[in-house]
């Protein structure tokens, strides 16, 4: 799967919204890999959370012709990036302002994709955020902080993947090892899905895994 051309991103553009970074890549590297399956589920409408630069979504929608594909992202600036991603690379995207999956239909989903803010930071942190100023310039710390064990997000989307996944619907997560992979994938079976570690990758000052989730 081709990496997108980033080079019309500015350094405007990185202060408002997530670089491409490790964990980017690593998501990128283990969706290649899945392809096969992916192709095989033949998935009518795949949507990436929280799209940032727009790279994850945009890789996607060049390799899945026949596929809608969408992404959300609570800060809006990130969503018009989105858009100019998928131009320069020849490929379209439609993107919804909006928190998680506020604007989605039920169980519509057969390919789900997050890198979540995945970070360890006090739920203070986390209290203190809003829609609102989500979409205030340089405002980064909606892409990255988590609150407790840097779970808050992840556990939201967790209590919302039954009515959010279709049948067939698979989901690939990104986590940190402080995000306790073992005992989400656990959290993961008693609310009736199945979930591997697709694919783990050391980098410097973190350890990071893929989560494939699909349905039992």
């Amino acid at each position: 799967m081709e990496t997108p051309y980033t080079d019309h991103l500015t350094v405007d553009d990185y202060e408002q919204v997530y670089e491409p970074a490790e964990d980017t890549f690593l998501l990128l590297d283990a969706l290649e890999a899945d392809i096969p399956y992916i192709r095989k589920i033949k998935p009518l409408i795949c949507l990436e959370i929280g799209s940032g630069s727009g790279v994850i979504v945009t890789a996607l929608a060049k390799q899945l012709t026949e596929t809608f594909c969408m992404a959300s992202d609570i800060n809006a600036h990130a969503c018009r990036t989105t858009l100019r991603t998928a131009k320069r690379n020849g490929t379209h995207v439609d993107t919804i302002n909006c928190n998680l999956l506020d604007c989605v239909r039920e169980k519509c989903i057969d390919l789900l994709v997050f890198n979540p803010p995945y970070v360890v930071t006090t739920d203070d942190e986390m209290k203190n955020q809003s829609f609102a100023e989500s979409q205030v310039s340089s405002n980064l710390v909606y892409s990255w902080a988590g609150g407790k064990y840097g779970r808050r997000v992840i556990d939201e989307l967790l209590i919302r993947l039954d009515g959010i996944l279709s049948t067939k619907g698979v989901l690939y997560l990104l986590a940190l090892r402080e995000n306790k992979p073992d005992k989400l994938i656990s959290e993961l079976y008693t609310l009736g899905f199945m979930a591997i570690k697709f694919l783990e990758r050391r980098i410097p000052g973190e350890y990071l895994y893929v989560i494939k989730v699909t349905r039992k």
